[in-house]
């Protein structure tokens, strides 16, 4: 496979942000018929994947080689970037996702985990919501 120019890699990224829908991948745990999609494509069961509606606020070339592209993505929650490295043509080498909600990985701390109720209330002020126990 050809691998896409700088402007065509720009114009195919282009079509991704905003509103999109994209196929489920086969390897992820959504179930099809009752069992979960990965142990059916391990099988080598070929199925339709459903699509799934999802928003990218940002999708950014941070590097391109012409062999491949470092990519900083901004979703929406239930986004599957695998499927959006399948549709610029190409695939997913690694994924590391850097913040989930007001939860940031520059912010951790690996000597401490924390603890539910203030992991909630963190949760809480960020979303305005009130803890009502």
């Amino acid at each position: 496979m050809e691998r896409p120019s700088r402007e065509e890699l720009e114009r195919r990224l282009a079509a991704l942000r905003g509103q999109v829908e994209l196929p489920i991948p086969a390897a992820s745990a959504v179930k099809i018929g009752g069992e979960r999609a990965y142990r059916l494509a391990r099988r080598g069961v070929a199925v339709e994947m459903p699509l799934r509606r999802s928003r990218v606020d940002a999708l950014d070339v941070i590097t391109y080689s012409g062999e491949a592209v470092r990519l900083d993505l901004r979703v929406s929650s239930g986004t599957y970037v695998r499927s959006i490295a399948d549709a610029l043509g190409g695939h997913c080498q690694t994924l590391r996702r850097l913040e989930v909600g007001p939860f940031r990985v520059e912010d951790a701390d690996p000597e401490r985990v924390i603890p539910e109720a203030e992991a909630l209330a963190v949760l809480a002020a960020a979303t305005g919501a009130v803890d009502e126990r």
